[in-house]
């Protein structure tokens, strides 16, 4: 933390944007770091005359409305942390060009989320969200996991990061501590060569302190998690895509077997989707769960994820029901490398699911082979 604090205080007042990028698996604390350091920014901003941050204009930024839910009312909690002091990327740029605000410091949670390309739905106009920013900022702190990244238009690698940062001065630093999953150090590696390609035997216990189960039936495991929901709370099933699902706000219902549950419905709410009672009765995708924090998850490995008869893990980018993932980039011409990437996207969300639960992980297969592998595969 002071690290940072001094990396920030020793380029505000440099020619060039500085950066500083925060490296971590999904768990390893990433964001509790970049609260914990706004908050020391915002108070010295806010109280410490004398200070080099004193009268700084900075601001804490997500492009994720769910998360930014979250942070906007801990700021109502703390006296130097206003409400207006987190944004949208897109809502800062567009305040910084119209002249209504500047930049400082920024913060940027969840930086594999930036626009890596432009989005007139959402009103990003430019070619690349951290290029934006970083011609009005003088330091920017950035929190980032390639292994998160889910759509095209967001497209990042640890490669193309630290390309945009090299001609400026920049640092780096890695997480590795899993603090989420109070799971074994033997799941979490599981997990994380599954998000490689990797299939292996399954752990047959997710460790002394983690509930760790296979389903042959998806009604079972919904009825697991709603009882785990009624015990202890925040216990939610997710899945992958797969499944019909559009955006136009109808109800659009997975179905395996006996199971038939909503896909999760547009939240017009401040409270997180995870935390309204009603959503035990949905099913949760990466875009309402990344980020967040459940006691138990029970995931469903849609129709995009199988086995072959050879045991290995099988990826069907063509059976996949989001439209807002694979959408076209320019800078992506060569069909084997737009096909890695559509791949690993469907990996990187599984892994997105997996991270979600504090205390278990639950899983279903629609694949009936791969199902039957997990369940009879374990070390």
């Amino acid at each position: 933390m002071n690290h940072l604090l001094h990396f920030i205080t020793q380029h505000l007042t440099g020619d060039h944007p500085a950066l500083f990028g925060l490296y971590g698996d999904a768990g390893t604390g990433k964001s509790v770091v970049l609260a914990h350091l706004f908050d020391r920014l915002q108070t010295a901003s806010r109280t410490a005359a004398g200070s080099p941050l004193f009268h700084t204009t900075n601001y804490f930024l997500v492009n994720h409305p769910e998360i930014l839910k979250v942070y906007r009312a801990i700021a109502g909690q703390q006296p130097h942390l206003y409400k207006k002091d987190f944004q949208r990327p897109t809502s800062l740029i567009n305040q910084i060009d119209q002249g209504k605000t500047t930049a400082d410091v920024l913060i940027i949670d969840e930086a594999h989320l930036l626009l890596s390309q432009a989005d007139h739905y959402n009103n990003f106009y430019g070619d690349n969200q951290l290029q934006s920013l970083m011609a009005t900022a003088k330091v920017i702190v950035v929190v980032f996991d390639e292994t998160q990244v889910l759509r095209m238009k967001s497209f990042w690698t640890e490669h193309r990061l630290e390309k945009l940062m090299a001609p400026y001065p920049h640092e780096t630093f890695r997480l590795t501590h899993q603090f989420r999953m109070h799971a074994s150090d033997q799941l979490v590696a599981w997990i994380n060569d599954l998000t490689h390609g990797t299939l292996r035997p399954l752990p047959r216990s997710g460790g002394p302190h983690y509930d760790l189960r296979v389903f042959d039936d998806a009604e079972a495991m919904r009825q697991a998690i709603v009882a785990r929901d009624q015990a202890v709370g925040l216990s939610r099933i997710v899945s992958t895509s797969g499944y019909p699902s559009t955006l136009d706000g109808g109800h659009h219902n997975i179905v395996e077997g006996r199971f038939r549950l909503p896909w999760d419905q547009y939240n017009y709410t401040q409270t997180p989707w995870a935390e309204l009672p009603q959503t035990v009765n949905e099913v949760g995708s990466i875009y309402t769960c990344q980020g967040f924090d459940l006691n138990y998850v029970g995931v469903i490995l849609g129709p995009p994820v199988g086995l072959t008869t050879d045991n290995q893990l099988a990826i069907y980018p063509d059976k996949a029901t989001d439209v807002e993932a694979f959408k076209h980039r320019a800078d992506l011409t060569d069909p084997t490398e737009w096909a890695q990437a559509k791949r690993q996207l469907l990996l990187n969300s599984i892994n997105v699911l997996m991270k979600r639960g504090v205390h278990g992980l639950y899983l279903y297969a629609h694949d009936p082979r791969l199902r039957h592998y997990l369940q009879t595969h374990r070390d």
